[in-house]
């Protein structure tokens, strides 16, 4: 079995040798660039992980881990043109250093790369695999939908919003967990187990990143502190702050988040605290993680240790 960082080099080599054509250089070196500026590469490596719970011989799904990698940069590509980022991973986005136009179409190359490289499954696994990857790929543009509607609506309610990051953050790690089972030869059962683990998990990731933001040390969150509520956005802390609320702290809290003063950040969090919000999104973030560790649990192999290693790590980092 390989390590995680063993897995971390492999990917990283098969990412340079994908054969990506010279011409059209302003179509070509846009995926190029944005493969090479790195990044965790956390779903291609639990595909493989997912996959040695059942077989030492990943050769397999190799292909598959740099499809999803291929296709969740595509994603990135068109995220950053929506959102309007000048960044990604320190480096400019692609439709900063050259433009929109070739922003969208490279992306919409890097989409049809992902399913060539996806093609590489075997037959007898071809079609479920297939099935697993487009309806992630579609619930990840429906949650992407729902997160810019949600921008310009007043009335997201909680359950809206767990379905959004459901769909936009944790499918995709979850059918990449999916996948490699399925290619290792898993059980429909054990894959099942593992697309749960990962979902679960990929939500309570979620939920952290939106308490970081608010009450995260900046130095190891390495964002600015309070981005969310400058901008506006309606994370669990926010939707569930109006959700238990009484009327008077509803419309101090609504006033604030419309309000640009320098202070804004702190008077929001003030309320937050007071509603003791912080608390309810980490009895929330813990709940996902105990359902995520209870369907690792039950997948039948002897080989989970990498996986539980990494729950582990995330459980520190959400606790």
């Amino acid at each position: 079995m390989k390590s995680i960082p063993e897995l971390h080099t492999l990917i990283e080599k098969e990412l340079k040798e994908i054969k990506i054509p010279n011409s059209p250089e302003n179509l070509y070196n846009p995926i190029e660039y944005v493969l090479s500026i790195g990044g965790k590469r956390m779903r291609p490596i639990l595909l493989l992980l997912s996959h040695q719970l059942f077989s030492d011989d990943i050769r397999s799904s190799v292909n598959s881990a740099l499809a999803i990698e291929v296709f969740h940069n595509f994603t990135l590509l068109h995220d950053d043109i929506m959102d309007n980022a000048r960044l990604r991973r320190g480096f400019k986005t692609v439709h900063e250093k050259w433009d929109n136009n070739t922003a969208i179409l490279s992306g919409d190359t890097m989409l049809v790369q992902s399913y060539n490289l996806l093609m590489d499954v075997e037959d007898n696994n071809l079609r479920t695999v297939f099935e697993t990857f487009n309806k992630s790929a579609k619930e990840v543009c429906e949650g992407q939908q729902w997160d810019m509607d949600f921008e310009g609506r007043d009335d997201v309610s909680l359950s809206e919003y767990m379905k959004m990051i459901e769909y936009k953050t944790a499918v995709l790690l979850a059918s990449s967990l999916k996948i490699g089972a399925i290619n290792g030869g898993a059980t429909s059962e054990d894959a099942e187990h593992l697309y749960q683990f990962g979902l679960n998990l990929g939500i309570a990731f979620q939920l952290k990143d939106d308490l970081l933001d608010s009450f995260g040390d900046p130095e190891k969150f390495g964002k600015q502190i309070g981005g969310d509520i400058l901008s506006n956005k309606k994370t669990f802390l926010y939707l569930k702050s109006l959700q238990i609320a009484d009327e008077k702290t509803k419309d101090k809290l609504l006033n604030q988040f419309l309000n640009d003063e320098e202070n804004k950040v702190e008077k929001v969090k003030e309320i937050f605290s007071q509603l003791d919000v912080p608390k309810h999104t980490t009895e929330m973030i813990k709940s996902y993680y105990t359902k995520s560790r209870k369907h690792l649990d039950s997948v039948n192999s002897d080989k989970k240790h990498d996986l539980i290693s990494f729950a582990e790590q995330l459980k520190e980092r959400i606790s």
